[in-house]
Parts: structure tokens; C-alpha cells; sequence
């Protein structure tokens, strides 16, 4: 097959593929591109009933008044609104991609981690209220019971650790471990 030569002038004509990877080779010290975990932090579907009840409940408040047009306008904003509001209320995430850990638009580099440790409800509880540092950063959701501990290692962030929801605490711990 005869060779074009404006094809061998661009590549050297000794253009091979024996340095390419496919991409899920992993070297040493080298991280993930994708994301290596990701979890919704979705709130449960009985809210979005629970908010179309109380948002009814005010809706009807404003129907014993007695007026024509509270009724339409009431519970035309009311109740979408209520499931507007739990949607956005539990619309975050977590996830562990690109050597970093990322949290309702907050971020850490996982090589800044000491430590981490899976929390319980009850544990989670206690270190988020009393004996909670106020330096910390949270990022708790109340439907979601379990968490994880991630102790800080930089001298120049205040920050000693943060306290992060999850329902999956055991796997993220492991998963930071591993990568740091």
C-alpha cells in the first residue's frame, strides 16, 4: 500500500501508538480523571408529601378568608413552592474525583487529609453539637443519619476537620485512605 506524502511529512513517519493508554491504567502517584465515587444526597420522597401538606394547610389558612382571588393565588404558589423548596433543599452531592473531595461547592485536596473516620448517628450527633469545634466545616443533612470525620493537614487552613453526611460512611473512609 503505497504511503501518502503529506501524511508521512506531518506524522515523521514514525508516528506509532506504543505510548498511548487507555486511560484506566493507573501509575504511581497518578489520580483518577473521572469520579471515583459519587453520592446523591437526595432528600426522601414522604418530604415532598409532608411540604405539599403543610403548604396546602397555608393555603387553606388563606381560603378562610373569604376572598376569591387568595384561593388561585394561594395555593398556585403555595404548594408548588413548598416542592420547589424541598428539591433544592436536597439537591447535593458528594463525590471523590480528581484527587479532590467535593461538597455542596466546597472542596479539599485528599493529600491535605490526615486522617478519616466513619461516623454513626449517634457519634455523628454528638460531634456536630457540643463537643463540635466551631472552627470545623459541616455538611450534614438531617435525613441522612451517618457520616464521616476528615481531620485536616494543612498548617495554613484553620479548618481542623470537616464532618460530611453520607450513607455510605465505611466506604468513603476507605476510599480516602486509599487515596491519600
Amino acid at each position: 500500500m503505497p504511503t501518502v506524502r503529506w501524511l508521512r511529512s506531518l506524522t515523521g513517519g514514525n508516528a506509532t501508538l506504543d505510548h498511548m493508554t487507555t486511560g484506566n491504567e493507573h501509575r504511581a502517584g497518578a489520580q483518577p480523571v473521572g469520579p471515583v465515587y459519587r453520592e446523591s444526597l437526595r432528600t426522601p420522597f414522604w418530604w415532598y408529601l409532608v411540604a405539599l401538606l403543610v403548604g396546602g394547610l397555608l393555603a387553606a389558612e388563606f381560603h378562610i378568608s373569604g376572598l376569591q382571588l387568595t384561593d388561585w393565588l394561594s395555593f398556585g404558589i403555595l404548594l408548588p413552592l413548598s416542592v420547589v423548596f424541598v428539591w433544592a433543599f436536597g439537591r447535593g452531592q458528594l463525590e471523590i474525583s480528581r484527587g479532590e473531595l467535593r461538597v455542596r461547592g466546597a472542596h479539599i485536596p485528599l493529600n491535605e487529609l490526615s486522617g478519616a473516620v466513619a461516623l454513626d448517628p449517634l457519634t455523628m450527633r454528638r460531634l456536630v453539637g457540643r463537643e463540635a469545634d466551631p472552627a470545623a466545616f459541616v455538611s450534614i443533612r438531617p435525613w441522612i443519619g451517618s457520616g464521616v470525620q476528615l481531620w485536616v493537614d494543612d498548617p495554613e487552613d484553620p479548618t481542623p476537620y470537616w464532618v460530611v453526611s453520607t450513607r455510605h460512611p465505611q466506604q468513603v473512609v476507605d476510599l480516602v485512605r486509599s487515596l491519600t
